[in-house]
């Protein structure tokens, strides 16, 4: 462990509370940042909690909208290539794996893009996803064989999509603290209203246009969209102080990281399968194409009221508490609207329920992924350990549909994606389970911490006393007569050394019995 690092008492209160007109110049006001080992050192000035900030949110929910909610639409393209044929020798698994690895590929390229944005900084990372995105949209529009659909709409717009979200999420973090998680969500809302958009737009665009314009024209807004977007975003990563390594080992050493990033590998199985497998669940059961498009528009509607909801509840409430108790409401919603469907009088009515509901819970991950990524880690190493997380999500985005299909039931005329829905709640309830023990982990840190705090300010206490006997006593002899002596300056007091930054005590939190009790704790965290 590290020597003590002394803390001296012109960093206390009376030293926060010097007026920088009376002293000619700004005094600086320090902010939470995270050291290696925990979570918070002061370096710089506070998150301006608004201003500038919300033009970030809208144009990092307009960069969500024009990435996420275009290749949330992809179940309209599946649906056209299945009935029309439009690539000879496809098989309808292989189709599959062209949204997975759109998704895999955003989060796979995620410490290349990490890494640019250390050597050249945000812009040319959005830049080059600006390029990717379009060129993938355009080629796909030229595109008549499989491998050439494959790489166009599969990996190139992955690529695209990965730079930019990349290069955007972590940008509203470094603007926001008490709302942090409202501004996050609201900027994620934008994938549900790309979605839900798109999702009616796409279908219109190709029964008028044909599949090839539909893909021009998306390519043209996109373009021109997200340009304006990206060259309007500001980062603060000099004030923040962040470290963008693209592959940072050392925060897997961290026990509440690797229940992250269990939680997000879990949440991504089922979020998946739920975006992809609902127009094709709703045919299934006899509903025709149309009304399967109809409840994925529903699903992404559902997403973009959630999320905002999901932010605001967890500013007020906490941000793993949220994580923790809605990815368990998300595995209960599918066993109690999803499943039923098939069985009830009106499915579609119960569907589009699940959609709106499902919908919001299904996105949870996404809405509070970069605020509890900053809890766990701190502002500074958050870009790296948001690049790790991206890099682990590679195997779930790619084989989730791929699983799902695989479950279904063969030979049958129903209950044929029973195993599949049976699937995807107990992801959603194991990602629970993973959050929740890093919440416990989180509450026994913040109560150490508290600890470290009291015990400091005590000792500056019996500091300022000691130092108030010493100059009364030398007073007395050098008057000889005693003299009440004045408030020291905090100047004149010496060194106390507290062991603030020292890691908390690993083996204390992480002991089944306080761990337990922690995790039933009710805290605000």
């Amino acid at each position: 462990m590290a020597d003590p690092i002394p803390i001296e008492l012109v960093h206390s209160r009376e030293s926060n509370r010097r007026d920088p007109a009376r002293d000619g110049a700004e005094s600086p006001t320090p902010i939470e940042v995270e050291n290696p080992h925990l979570a918070f050192s002061k370096v710089d000035d506070q998150c301006p909690d608004g201003g500038y900030g919300w033009v970030c949110v809208i144009c990092n929910a307009v960069i969500n909208g024009h990435t996420w909610g275009i290749n949330s639409s992809y179940g309209v393209f599946l649906a056209y290539y299945l009935d029309h044929d439009y690539f000879p020798d496809t098989s309808p698994l292989a189709y599959s794996f062209i949204g997975g690895l759109s998704f895999s590929q955003a989060v796979l390229i995620a410490p290349l893009a990490t890494h640019i944005i250390h050597l050249y900084g945000t812009k040319v990372c959005l830049h080059l996803g600006i390029f990717f995105q379009t060129l993938s949209l355009i080629g796909a529009s030229f595109s008549r064989q499989k491998y050439q659909i494959i790489l166009s709409q599969g990996v190139c717009y992955g690529w695209g999509m990965g730079f930019l979200f990349v290069g955007s999420v972590g940008i509203i973090a470094q603007w926001f603290n008490k709302k942090r998680s409202l501004a996050n969500s609201l900027a994620a809302a934008g994938s549900g209203a790309g979605g839900l958009i798109y999702s009616l737009a796409t279908q219109a665009l190709i029964d008028d246009l044909g599949l090839a314009w539909t893909f021009r024209i998306l390519g043209f807004i996109t373009f021109a969209v997200n340009l304006t977007a990206a060259n309007l975003l500001r980062d603060r990563n000099k004030q923040t102080g962040s470290r963008h390594k693209a592959f940072d080992i050392e925060v897997l050493r961290r026990p509440e990281f690797l229940f992250v990033q269990g939680w997000s590998w879990f949440s991504m199985l089922g979020y998946t399968i739920l975006v992809f497998s609902i127009p094709s669940y709703a045919r299934s059961i006899g509903m025709s194409a149309s009304q399967g498009s109809t409840l994925s528009a529903v699903f992404n509607a559902g997403q973009m009221v959630g999320r905002p909801l999901i932010g605001l509840s967890s500013d007020r409430w906490g941000r793993l508490n949220l994580a923790t108790s809605l990815s368990f409401l998300a595995g209960i919603v599918c066993f109690a609207l999803w499943i039923p469907a098939e069985v009830v009088a009106a499915p579609m009515v119960l569907l589009c329920f699940f959609a709106i509901i499902g919908g919001g819970l299904a996105g949870v991950f996404w809405a509070t992924i970069s605020p509890v990524a900053a809890e766990i880690l701190g502002l500074q190493d958050l870009p790296s350990g948001l690049s790790l997380t991206w890099v682990l999500m590679t195997a779930p985005t790619t084989c989730a549909e791929a699983i799902a299909l695989e479950l279904r039931r063969k030979n049958t005329d129903s209950w044929i994606y029973l195993p599949p829905q049976i699937f995807t709640a107990f992801m959603y309830i194991a990602a629970g389970m993973f959050i929740w023990v890093a919440r416990g982990w989180k509450v026994g840190e913040l109560e150490w911490r508290n600890k470290m705090r009291m015990e400091m300010e005590r000792q500056s206490r019996r500091q300022r006393v000691l130092v108030l006997a010493d100059k009364k006593e030398n007073s007395a002899v050098e008057n000889d007569r005693p003299e009440e002596a004045e408030e020291p300056d905090v100047d004149d007091a010496t060194r106390i050394e507290v062991d603030f930054n020292q890691p908390p005590p690993r083996r204390e939190l992480w002991r089944i019995r306080n761990m337990l009790r922690n995790m039933v704790a009710w805290t605000v965290v």
